[in-house]
């Protein structure tokens, strides 16, 4: 049982300790953690069990401590990641990574050079569909891919207020990006490769507190297939991921439910099971720590998908299409 620390006790952090604690199958339990309001979270420490320090050069000073989760406001990642890297520490990093393809760099460099596990938690990865879809996608199911859709919509931004860091451009460039869109680009770079290109629209249409509610991009892949994308902060709840080839079409509706409609033949629609999947990325990531399975998520995907939101800033903020770098 590896023993970790939270830094960040947010909503975010909370729920990914909540995944894991007191549960022998997970691998993993928390012991300690920080946060920048430790009186918002006194409470529901003490009912977890896990102490509070007063920041993270506290934890990392903890020799139980061999594993830090990182649930911190955006900009405070690569720090955190490389310090944790140096004090030896294991660490999984929520998304997005970090906020620029250098510091993704420096951070996983930070990561090898100490010998330590390093993952991210794009959680949709672990959807019993995704596997599905990769699978199909490796038969040659779909015939060549054509194009990709995706969109990760939700309308958590009516709660956030103007001078939350959530709602600071710097922060939360391009509106539900940081929240949402982030794993969508993730998982268009699990099922269809690297991008190459990307255009980009982001503007606010009705939020007033500073951020964007309308994101949305048009991307070419490294293969040459085409793809589009939106994230809208200030919509119903959404997760879509489409695949279309030259034989069949592939839809993820939901988390769990996938439909097949080949060019001939009979078309499926089949229901997956409810997957806990911060309970997944964590055990995920305590295995890899102690020399199980390596974490489904390689580091060099983990910077490309920097390098494809680094892009997405610049492409909005010009007007123009970026290459990524």
């Amino acid at each position: 049982m590896i023993e970790a620390a939270i830094v960040g006790m947010g909503r975010w952090g909370q729920t990914l300790v909540d995944s894991v604690q007191n549960r022998n199958d997970a691998g993993i339990r928390f012991i300690a953690g920080s946060t920048g309001r430790p009186e918002r979270a006194a409470e529901w420490a003490a009912r977890q069990g896990v102490k509070i320090l007063p920041d993270l050069n506290a934890i990392l000073a903890e020799p139980r401590v061999k594993a830090v989760v990182i649930a911190s406001p955006h900009q405070m990642h690569a720090d955190q990641v490389i310090a944790a890297a140096r004090a030896g520490k294991h660490v999984f990093v929520e998304k997005p990574f970090t906020m620029t393809k250098a510091s993704a760099e420096a951070a996983v460099a930070a990561c090898r050079d100490a010998g330590v596990v390093m993952a991210l938690g794009h959680n949709r990865r672990f959807l019993p569909a995704v596997a599905e879809m990769k699978k199909l996608l490796a038969a040659g199911a779909l015939g060549t891919l054509l194009h990709v859709e995706g969109q990760f919509s939700g309308p958590g931004a009516l709660s956030y207020q103007p001078g939350m860091w959530r709602t600071d451009a710097q922060e939360s460039p391009l509106g539900g990006m940081g929240g949402m869109g982030i794993h969508m680009i993730d998982m268009m770079i699990n099922l269809a490769g690297p991008i190459a290109e990307v255009t980009v629209r982001s503007l606010a249409r009705a939020l007033t507190n500073g951020m964007d509610d309308t994101t949305a991009g048009l991307f070419s892949f490294a293969s040459g297939a085409t793809g589009c994308f939106a994230t809208l902060a200030y919509a119903p709840r959404v997760w879509r991921v489409a695949l279309y080839g030259t034989d069949a079409a592939l839809e993820l509706n939901g988390h769990e439910r996938l439909s097949f409609t080949p060019r001939a033949g009979e078309a499926w629609v089949k229901d997956f099971p409810k997957t806990d999947i911060e309970h997944a990325e964590l055990a995920a990531f305590a295995a890899a720590v102690t020399g199980g399975p390596a974490y489904p998520l390689p580091v060099e995907d983990a910077i490309h998908g920097v390098a494809v939101f680094e892009a997405m800033i610049g492409a909005a903020a010009s007007g123009s299409t970026y290459r990524v770098a």
